[in-house]
């Protein structure tokens, strides 16, 4: 396999253009990018079908989060001299059906239906911590400094948020979803 590293290293740029490893660094970006755009599009839906202020609020603010994280991922894609391009993510997809599966299967208006987007929510939470985790090591470990820092940030937005859906569950949610 012919890659632009030499024995030192990633080329001044780090690119790699000719890297296997590289050209799937850069699907695997289109894929999340494919995936924080839909998430873009689901959290307002996901926020109208909250029962709690509380929860709609999360969802209003992770949905301002995701338009960062979109606009975060277009630079990496500048950095690495690469067009922005989403590439159907089929596990956002799937994640995204089952979030509309819980709103048809629970009643309107419950605290039962709030557990279950939280539910919904912290399984997209959990494949974005995983994805941004090994992107900002795949990109770190070719010499994309500046791209690693980049997905680093979002990972730890994305624990973050990961974090509040939990404490919310656990503070408000679940307690008056076991009580209906």
């Amino acid at each position: 396999m012919k890659t632009a590293t030499s024995k030192k290293g990633p080329s001044k740029t780090g690119k790699m253009e000719n890297s296997e490893f590289h050209k799937f660094f850069v699907d695997e970006l289109k894929d999340i990018y494919w995936a924080e755009k839909h998430l873009a599009k689901a959290l307002p839906k996901m926020k109208k079908y909250a029962t709690s202020p509380e929860l709609a609020a999360a969802f209003d603010k992770h949905a301002t989060e995701t338009e960062t994280h979109i606009a975060t991922l277009e630079k990496a894609f500048e950095l690495l001299d690469e067009k922005a391009v989403a590439k159907k993510c089929d596990a956002m997809a799937g994640l995204l059906e089952e979030a509309n599966g819980i709103v048809e299967e629970t009643e309107k208006g419950t605290m039962i239906r709030d557990a279950g987007l939280i539910l919904a929510a912290q399984k997209v939470e959990h494949y974005e911590i995983a994805t941004y985790g090994a992107l900002s090591v795949f990109a770190a470990t070719m010499g994309h400094a500046d791209v690693a820092d980049l997905l680093a940030q979002t990972l730890e937005n994305e624990k973050a948020t990961d974090a509040a859906l939990t404490e919310l569950a656990e503070s408000i949610i679940n307690e008056a979803a076991v009580a209906e």
